[in-house]
C-alpha cells in the first residue's frame, strides 16, 4: 500500500509517501518521496525529494500548515504520484484520554481533536489544518488515519501518570500525565530491540528525544512506565523555546508582577524560554556551541543547564528503572551533537555507563552504539523516523475490521 505520512510541526510540515504493507521491519519500507516546508508563517523554504527524480528546493510564502499541505500535495500530483495513493496518514500530538490506538479520521474525530487543542496549542492546531486541507483535495475516497504521541505513554502505572492533586479535580478535568513523542520513542525502542536482537518484552532502556523538543522515557518490557512530559508537552526537559520543569506557581507569579493575564505568562514559558530564553540568542543548539565556543557567557550556560536537567532525568529513571540495558539518544540534538551527548554522559560512571570517544564523535546522523564495549549500561544514536512508525499504523488500522 502506498501511504502518505504528514507529520505536522509548530512551523514544519515534514511529509513522506511510503511504500509498506505494514508488516515489513520499521527500516525496510520503501521511501518514494519525502520532503519538508519549514519556517511556515511567511517566507518558507522547500525541499522536495522523490525517488528517481530530480529534487526540487525554493522559497515561497507558505502562510500556514494548509497552505503547507496543499502546495505538498500539488507537488506530488504534478510529478504523479498522488493517483495511486491508498491513504494519509497524519501524525497528533494529544489524543488526551480518548485515542489510545491510530483512529480512521471522520467528522466526529476531527471535533474530538480540536477540542484538545488548548493541551497542545503548538501542535494539534497546526495538524487540525493539515487534515482538513488534505481532505479538500483528496476527498473523500482517501481514508484517513490519525496516529497520536500520546498514545505509546498509555502503559504508564498510575503512580506515574497520575498528578499528586485532589483526585475529583483530576477526574473531572481528566487531568493526568500524558506524555509526548510517543512515536519517536516507539521507533527508538523497537529499533534498539531490532539490532539487538533483544525480545522487545526484555527491552530496558531510557529513550531520549532531544530536539527542539525534548523528552525522556523509562521503558521496561518495551513499554513506557515514565515519560517526562506530562499534561501538556512543557513538562520535564530543558527544551529550545520551551522552559520545562519548573514551579507551579511561577505563571501566576509572573502574570501578577507583569500585569498580564495567566495565558501569555504560559505563553512565555512555552515560546520565550529554554535555550533561547537563558542564551537571549537562539533556541539552536548548533548556534549556542558556537556562540560558546566564541566566549559568548549566556549560550554557555544554556548548554550547561540543558545538559545537566538530561543527566539528571536519565539518573532518575535509571533508579526507577533499577537499572537498564542502555541509554538511546535521538532527535535533532541526540543524534547530531556528539558534544552534548558527551556532556550529558559526563560523571556517569558511578552507574557503569561509559562513552567511547571515538565512536561517539564518528556518530553524527547514523545508527549505532557509541559506549565502550564494557559499559554496564550502553549507550546508542537511533535516528528517528516517525513516519515509518505511522506509515505502518496507517495500514494497520484501514486493514482493521469493522
Amino acid at each position: 500500500m502506498k501511504v502518505l505520512v504528514i507529520n505536522c510541526g509548530s512551523s514544519t510540515l515534514k511529509f513522506q509517501l511510503v511504500e509498506t504493507d505494514g508488516d515489513a521491519a520499521l527500516d525496510r519500507q520503501r521511501r518514494l518521496a519525502h520532503g519538508i516546508v519549514d519556517r511556515i508563517g511567511g517566507q518558507a523554504d522547500l525541499e522536495f525529494a522523490s525517488e528517481g527524480r530530480e529534487s526540487h528546493e525554493g522559497t515561497a510564502i507558505v502562510d500556514d500548515h494548509d497552505a503547507a499541505t496543499r502546495r505538498v500535495l500539488a507537488w506530488l500530483g504534478s510529478i504523479g504520484l498522488l493517483g495511486a495513493l491508498d491513504g494519509v496518514g497524519h501524525r497528533v500530538v494529544h489524543g488526551g484520554d480518548r485515542f489510545a490506538e491510530p483512529t480512521l479520521i471522520d467528522d466526529e474525530v476531527l471535533g474530538a481533536i480540536e477540542a484538545l487543542t488548548d493541551l497542545a496549542p503548538l501542535h494539534n492546531a497546526p495538524s487540525l489544518k493539515a487534515i482538513r486541507a488534505a481532505r479538500a483535495v483528496l476527498g473523500n475516497g482517501v481514508p484517513m488515519v490519525a496516529t497520536f504521541d500520546t498514545a505509546f505513554h498509555r502503559t504508564q502505572p498510575e503512580r506515574a501518570s497520575r498528578y499528586a492533586i485532589p483526585s475529583e479535580l483530576a477526574d473531572k478535568h481528566r487531568i493526568r500525565r500524558y506524555g509526548f513523542h510517543g512515536l519517536a520513542h516507539r521507533y527508538m525502542t523497537e529499533r534498539y530491540a531490532a539490532i539487538t536482537a533483544t525480545p522487545l518484552e526484555q527491552v530496558k532502556l531510557v529513550t531520549l528525544q532531544l530536539g527542539n523538543g525534548c523528552s525522556a522515557t523509562a521503558i521496561e518490557g518495551g513499554r513506557s512506565v515514565d515519560t517526562s512530559m506530562g499534561f501538556t508537552p512543557l513538562e520535564g526537559l530543558m527544551m529550545g523555546t520551551r522552559s520545562g520543569d519548573v514551579d507551579p506557581s511561577l505563571a501566576g507569579f509572573l502574570a501578577r508582577r507583569e500585569g498580564v493575564d495567566i495565558e501569555e505568562a504560559e505563553s512565555w514559558l512555552n515560546t520565550r524560554s529554554g535555550l533561547l530564553g537563558v542564551s537571549g540568542r537562539s533556541s539552536d543548539m548548533r548556534e549556542l556551541l558556537e556562540a560558546e565556543e566564541g566566549g559568548d557567557a549566556r549560550a554557555a550556560l544554556a548548554v550547561e543547564m540543558f545538559c545537566y536537567r538530561v543527566r539528571r532525568y536519565v539518573g532518575a529513571y535509571l533508579a526507577a528503572l533499577d537499572g537498564a540495558d542502555a541509554v538511546v539518544f535521538g532527535g535533532g540534538i541526540g543524534e547530531n551533537a556528539p558534544l552534548v551527548r558527551a556532556r550529558i554522559c559526563a560523571g556517569m560512571g558511578w552507574c557503569g555507563l561509559t562513552l567511547d570517544q571515538e565512536r561517539n564523535a564518528r556518530a553524527a546522523g547514523s545508527e549505532g552504539r557509541i559506549s565502550t564495549d564494557d559499559s554496564r549500561v550502553h549507550v546508542y544514536v537511533i535516528p528517528v523516523d516517525e513516519a515509518a512508525v505511522i506509515a505502518r499504523d496507517t495500514v494497520r488500522c484501514l486493514r482493521r475490521p469493522g
